[in-house]
């Protein structure tokens, strides 16, 4: 207990050894996370933002921008991205550290790569843990980037304070399908790769579609070049205006809130299920006539 307490304050200090130490507990469930996550005194000004978007929209670069762009403020970040795992052993490359390598000094930016280890929703299991245990160090952005495949879009929003999805122009095509995906989880839209041919027209279209959402904040279109830092700046400045906005809606952080433990109580019921014992039990119960998969777990629920 006195080593969690020594470990929260260590964090509070903004102390990177202990803050990987801490992170490294939670992922991994070892011995005492649950006691040093009940101990946690999030910083709640530190604002959440989730970057995500399909593979090859630049998502990295767009990260790396924003990096320079915060940093050039004298403003502390920590970067949480997420890998694709190895179906076969969870493993990742963990690559974006290495794009990001400009930063590996830097005293006020803090980089961790995750991997998704099997994660349906493409995020880390425990993303949510691990960003309030990043939470409770001195930081005031913290940067989500996702894998980018399956429901990841989803997911990082009910995390996030700010998602950001990255498109690029040649998304054109399929800018009519977004209406029932992306579209309502998105906070603010970054085309990137802007200079592309047909990047205007895209602009323009994904505008109307913007404006047709019916909610009070409406999400703007920010054009950039991530790899020349084109439209940083006023994709911060949309950042700043979002996050003032939210600060003044209770419905959003009130959300934002229900779905963090919905999902954490979910995880909570389900850690006693194992699923090598499971396909036992099934085993055996398939041998009967009479089995009925939905009968058998209303059962053993």
């Amino acid at each position: 207990m006195a080593q969690h307490k020594n470990l929260i304050t260590a964090l509070a200090q903004g102390k990177t050894k202990e803050l990987a130490k801490a992170i490294t507990i939670v992922e991994n469930e070892l011995d005492g996370s649950y006691e040093l996550l009940s101990q946690l005194k999030p910083k709640n000004s530190a604002q959440i933002i989730g970057l995500t978007g399909p593979p090859g929209a630049g998502k990295s670069t767009l990260a790396n921008a924003l990096l320079k762009y915060w940093t050039d403020q004298n403003k502390k970040v920590a970067v949480l991205s997420v890998d694709p795992s190895s179906p076969f052993n969870y493993g990742a490359l963990l690559g974006d550290r290495i794009r990001m390598s400009d930063f590996y000094l830097n005293e006020n930016v803090f980089i961790r790569s995750l991997a998704s280890r099997g994660s349906l929703g493409g995020l880390n299991a425990k993303i949510i843990e691990i960003t309030d245990v990043v939470r409770s160090a001195n930081f005031d952005y913290i940067l989500i980037e996702t894998v980018g495949v399956g429901q990841s879009e989803v997911e990082v929003a009910g995390i996030a304070d700010t998602t950001i999805v990255t498109v690029v122009p040649e998304a054109g095509d399929e800018v009519q399908t977004m209406k029932s995906g992306v579209m309502e989880i998105a906070d603010i839209f970054v085309v990137n790769k802007s200079d592309r041919p047909n990047a205007d027209e895209f602009v323009k279209n994904l505008r109307i579609l913007a404006h047709s959402k019916a909610t009070e904040w409406e999400t703007p279109v920010v054009k950039s070049i991530a790899t020349t830092s084109e439209g940083i700046d006023k994709l911060g400045e949309k950042i700043t205006e979002h996050n003032l906005h939210i600060e003044n809606s209770p419905d959003k952080k009130i959300a934002l809130l229900t779905e963090k433990a919905y999902q954490l109580i979910q995880q909570r019921r389900m850690k006693d299920i194992d699923k090598n014992k499971l396909r036992d039990k099934l085993m055996s119960e398939l041998s009967k006539t009479d089995f009925n998969l939905y009968e058998w777990i209303k059962k053993i629920n």
